[in-house]
């Protein structure tokens, strides 16, 4: 099959590690992969076995400008035609975050399947708190999946989509993120000497809103001194003086970016979540993968149904950062074994893939 997967950028974020996993290992069944992003920033390594295309040469921010959306469309339009007449009949695009959602929807382009990454809701009480403009461009991306096709990554976030009433599909299902467990365990075992030696806890995630490192470096001031807190983000210095404010900056480990996070993950006591929201948080699974618990708020949505059975005493309400750091002592106490936690059997690449393919049969 010929498939096409469009995406804002390829800068360090969820959805886009989601989407490069997805797309190798439809590669691996010989499928025809092209990523395409709008902006020309990448920071993953691309697998040789993709092809990656950008758009545009400027931000993917300025691709859906209302003045701007028309001729982007077209050259939308045009990029698929010329792709179709490389390689012949397109069989599946799936589109991913609210910039290349609004060109595909306002296009002419087919098959295109929609990808819910994160709560609807959520991101739209955010904007609403950063004025007017932001909330109604939100609003407006969001309608304008009413009467698509759409896939969500977690059962919660399709519950809401059916429950709210602002966007009415035409198909919605859920297809969890595939994870390759193999290539997970193989970079866990990669040797990193920056690593510390003490014990440290670990956090993965971008140093925005959502993520809430307030909340987090509030529950860690409560902890023991002797850990350290590894801080895997795109901001380090915004964060290092953030921890300032909370008397913990000298504990704090903050290596930026890493393309491979799963030897940091491995070698911590524990990972934790601290977000307001989520829409199927990857880290949490990767944690389970390599054999660290994991403490998470309880936030919409995912960590409910990525930490179920034993593991949900380990879930904690969002914004409490006393109740965190307690449920990190004791987890750190209970040294739980979650290498057979029942998430790990849902979200193999084998089978999600598979999911995925069957979109272009119906």
């Amino acid at each position: 099959m010929n498939i096409v997967i469009v995406i804002d950028s390829l800068e360090g974020g969820g959805a886009e590690k989601v989407m490069l996993t997805l797309a190798e290992e439809m590669a691996k069944l010989q499928h025809r992969i092209t990523i395409l992003s709008l902006a020309n920033s990448i920071e993953y390594n691309i697998p040789k076995v993709l092809n990656v295309e950008s758009l545009f040469e400027h931000r993917a921010s300025k691709a859906d400008r209302f003045w701007q959306r028309k001729k982007n469309v077209l050259a939308l339009e045009a990029w698929f035609e010329k792709k179709q007449s490389e390689v012949g009949h397109i069989d599946l695009v799936l589109s991913n975050l609210d910039r290349s959602n609004n060109l595909l929807s306002k296009s002419n382009v087919k098959n295109v399947h929609f990808v819910i990454h994160n709560s609807v809701n959520a991101e739209l009480a955010r904007q609403k708190k950063l004025g007017p403009f932001s909330y109604l461009y939100l609003k407006k991306s969001k309608q304008n999946l009413n009467g698509k096709s759409l896939v969500c990554v977690s059962m919660g976030v399709e519950k809401e989509i059916i429950q709210g009433g602002l966007i009415n599909p035409s198909a919605i299902r859920t297809i969890y993120n595939p994870f390759d467990f193999e290539k997970i365990k193989q970079q866990a075992n990669e040797k990193n000497n920056n690593i510390p030696n003490e014990p440290y806890l670990i956090h993965v995630g971008r140093l925005a809103k959502q993520k809430r490192h307030d909340i987090l470096f509030s529950a860690f001031a409560k902890l023991d001194k002797k850990y350290k807190l590894v801080l895997l983000c795109n901001k380090p210095a915004k964060a290092l003086k953030l921890a300032q404010q909370y008397g913990i900056e000298k504990q704090l480990v903050v290596p930026g970016f890493q393309q491979s996070p799963y030897n940091w993950i491995k070698h911590a006591e524990a990972l934790l979540l601290s977000s307001d929201f989520e829409g199927l948080p990857t880290v949490l699974i990767e944690a389970l993968a390599v054999g660290t618990p994991v403490v998470s708020t309880n936030c919409t949505f995912g960590p409910s149904e990525i930490l179920t059975g034993e593991l949900s005493k380990y879930l904690v309400p969002v914004q409490q950062s006393e109740t965190l750091a307690n449920a990190v002592k004791q987890v750190l106490a209970d040294k739980p074994n979650v290498e057979n936690a029942e998430i790990l059997k849902q979200v193999q690449a084998e089978q999600v893939v598979l999911q995925y393919l069957a979109l272009a049969i119906h």
